[in-house]
This record gives structure tokens, sequence and C-alpha cells, in this order.
């Protein structure tokens, strides 16, 4: 797999290329934002760098690494992990909301970030993965569109709206939200989200899921949708018609 990572630290850069190549990837290295930018542009003959995954961190010298991965979720749907210091909720809500996928904070183990790796990139959608989702229309008569109060899931486009507008979600957010969506009111157990959503059992992407439902709560503008059932996992009450 081919990997492009935006670190500014070459000696950091350096030690974590070396590990992932052991494990198999091609390393290619940006050393600021405008560097990860030029690296996803197509080339001068019209080919688009193919890359499993961007490792992201976000205390670029250039611009605010926030910026750089709203730059890029516009040129690539590659999947994006962002690596920072930055520990807050907020922090994190706010990257998946400028489209990335998983976050990691540092200081970070080299096995949960292998681990986080392998799990975005096994869901990164090719073109037929984008018309794909769960079947079933529960509370609609349209094919493949589960309605629920003002909330429309669109599943054959994988587009979500809200009173008639649209909004914007990352891969895992809508697999996540359709999910829930395909049985509203019955309880998802966490380990069962994780297993279908990431299609990993590891534990560590526990926390990562509760941020992710946090930041559909706020996407979606309307917390009361996604009930936490505490120690047990989630489910999706549907508002009344």
């Amino acid at each position: 797999m081919r990997l492009l990572l935006v670190e500014d630290d070459d000696h950091v850069a350096a030690a974590l290329s070396a590990i992932l190549a052991r494990h198999g990837f091609a390393v290619t290295h940006a050393r600021n934002g405008e560097e990860a930018l030029q690296a996803v542009l197509p080339t001068a003959q019209g080919d688009r760098p193919s890359y499993g995954v961007i490792l992201l961190d976000l205390g670029l010298p250039d611009q605010d690494g926030y910026q750089v991965c709203a730059r890029v979720r516009k040129l690539t749907t590659t999947p994006v992990i962002m690596v920072t210091a930055r520990s807050d909720v907020r922090s994190r809500i706010h990257g998946l909301n400028l489209g990335a996928d998983d976050y990691v904070v540092k200081p970070y183990d080299t096995g949960e970030l292998l681990a986080r790796i392998h799990a975005v990139a096994r869901r990164s959608p090719g073109p037929a993965d984008d018309a794909a989702g769960p079947t079933g229309s529960p509370g609609s008569a349209e094919a493949g569109v589960l309605r629920l109060g003002t909330v429309a899931v669109e599943l054959p486009t994988r587009r979500v709206s809200v009173d008639g507008e649209p909004v914007a979600l990352t891969r895992k957010e809508f697999d996540l939200l359709a999910l829930l969506a395909q049985r509203p009111g019955v309880v998802f157990r966490r380990e069962q989200i994780i297993s279908e959503v990431w299609q990993t059992s590891w534990e560590g992407t526990g926390r990562t899921l509760e941020v992710h439902v946090a930041s559909l709560r706020s996407k979606l503008r309307m917390p009361a949708l996604i009930e936490t059932v505490r120690g047990v996992g989630y489910r999706l009450v549907a508002p009344a018609a």
C-alpha cells in the first residue's frame, strides 16, 4: 500500500517511515501542507497518485493541518488519519467534520497506529462501494431511502439531508448512521458497531466510535436521534411522525 506521510519533523518522519516500510508500506513524505496538496494533485499526464491512506500531522509549519485536511478532502477521497497532540473531544470532532476518517493522539503506540491505518484502508470505497449500502427502507416508500422524521438517508448515493438540506458526512459517519437507521429502536452493541463499521474487533476503536457519534449528533443538529444505552451501545430513536 502507498501511504502519504505529512510530517514536518524529518527525524520523526524517518523513524516512522522505516517502521511503515517494514510492514509493507511504500511511504511518500511531505514536509508541509503545500507539499501534501501537490502530492495528491494529478500529474501533467493526468494521472492521479493512488494512496491507500494519508497520515496528516496537524502541526505544520506553513498552514494549519485542519485547513490542509479540508483542501485535501476536496481533491481526493483517500482516507485521512489526523495525527496530533490535541486530545480534547472538540478538536477531534472538528477534524472529523472536515473530512478526516480517524484521529490519533500523540504519543501513540505503533501497533495502534498500524491497526487504524489498516482499518480505514479496508473501508475505503471504490466506485462500486459508493453505490453499495444496506438494503431495506423502514418508514419510506422510496427504494433505498430511509426517512427518520426530517432526516433522509439515501443508501444508493450515500447522501444525507435534514429538512431537504444536504449534510456532509465522512464515510464512517455515513456507515454508522446507515447501520443504526436500518433498525430504529434496536440497541446495537458497541462491539457489533465496531465490527460492522470498522470491520475490526480491536478494542481501541471504541473511543473513535464515541467521537463519531458525537460528530453525527452535531452535524444532524439532533442530539436525541442517537441514544446512548449505558454499558451496552447505541440505538437510533426515530422522531415522531
